[in-house]
């Protein structure tokens, strides 16, 4: 027994920086930002904490599934950083949706909703739960340099989240690790320890942007074959691939290496910009509430990050 998908949500804060917003203050523009990467605005956390997106999207995902709090067994929570060191997101989160069930956080940077997604999948395998909150949230403005225009135009701040129940919707799921702090990290906050020797670094995102667009661009046709393949699915019965919504150039890249048709990729990266592992959880809430999907379609998400982390799936939509 493995999941379906019983609903989605989504959040994001009430605050939109467009690109000559933020050229307002960075020495870049909207021109320079959108044609390297498809980003015309994102949003930014400004009186909203992360729980609040969190538990809103978590919310938004159970009114879709016509399931409540009280019969939740699960919440995993994927994030690289809580409103706390702790407790856990997840934790902060059950309590204002008002569950009682077992919460933790996971971190698998820009693939944790997939990473999510497989955690709860060994759930359900060995028959421990029957419905599963997983929510992908990230407050990514708190961690970026806003005097780097190379790496803070790309970030924005959101949350999405579904519903799992009970089903044979995952049709199959891959993860994968290549253990890298030289492409992509985020150095801790440190604290006042007399003893601590070690060599500080400021806790800001560090991005060597041309290896992690190679890693991405490979991660992705890799992955993405390989689910289809464990699936038993070709490339030609996919109706819709859903991305990390990283760089859109990555995303073309890969779709001219791939026999999908290009119309089947799906983004939203102008608006949202990278929303880390919120991306894909956020862009499935969108076409679901379109009503884009349809029961039988055949869905593929494909994630990749920091750690450095890839994860994607082959999901078979139902009816909801």
């Amino acid at each position: 027994m493995s999941f379906q998908i019983l609903g989605t949500g989504s959040a994001h804060p009430a605050c939109t920086q467009t690109n000559d917003d933020l050229s307002v203050f960075l020495d870049t523009s909207d021109e320079w930002i959108s044609t390297r990467t498809g980003i015309k605005s994102r949003f930014v956390c400004t009186t909203e904490t992360l729980a609040d997106l969190a538990a809103e999207a978590g919310r938004r995902a159970m009114e879709n599934a016509g399931v409540r709090a009280e019969e939740l067994d699960l919440i995993v929570c994927a994030t690289v950083r809580g409103d706390y060191i702790t407790p856990a997101l997840a934790c902060v989160v059950q309590k204002m949706l008002g569950a009682t069930c077992p919460a933790f956080d996971i971190n698998g940077a820009c693939s944790g909703f997939v990473y999510a997604l497989d955690v709860a999948d060994g759930y359900f395998a060995r028959g421990r739960v029957r419905k599963v909150l997983v929510i992908a949230a990230e407050e990514m403005s708190k961690l970026l340099d806003w005097e780097d225009r190379s790496t803070c135009v790309l970030f924005g701040d959101g949350a999405g989240a579904a519903v799992l129940g009970e089903g044979e919707g995952l049709r199959s799921i891959r993860i994968t690790t290549d253990g890298n702090t030289d492409a992509l990290r985020i150095p801790h906050v440190r604290g006042n320890s007399p003893f601590d020797r070690t060599e500080a670094e400021e806790s800001f995102l560090f991005m060597d942007g041309q290896e992690v667009y190679k890693f991405a661009v490979n991660a992705m046709c890799t992955d993405v074959r390989a689910v289809l393949e464990d699936a038993g699915l070709t490339e030609a019965d996919v109706d819709y691939v859903l991305p990390h919504q990283a760089n859109l150039r990555i995303i073309e890249t890969a779709k001219k290496k791939l026999n999908i048709p290009p119309e089947r990729f799906c983004v939203n990266i102008s608006r949202y910009g990278n929303t880390s592992g919120a991306g894909v959880a956020i862009l499935m809430d969108e076409l679901n509430r379109k009503g884009t999907f349809q029961p039988g379609d055949i869905l593929v998400l494909s994630a990749f990050g920091g750690g450095l982390t890839t994860g994607a799936c082959v999901i078979e939509w139902t009816a909801l």
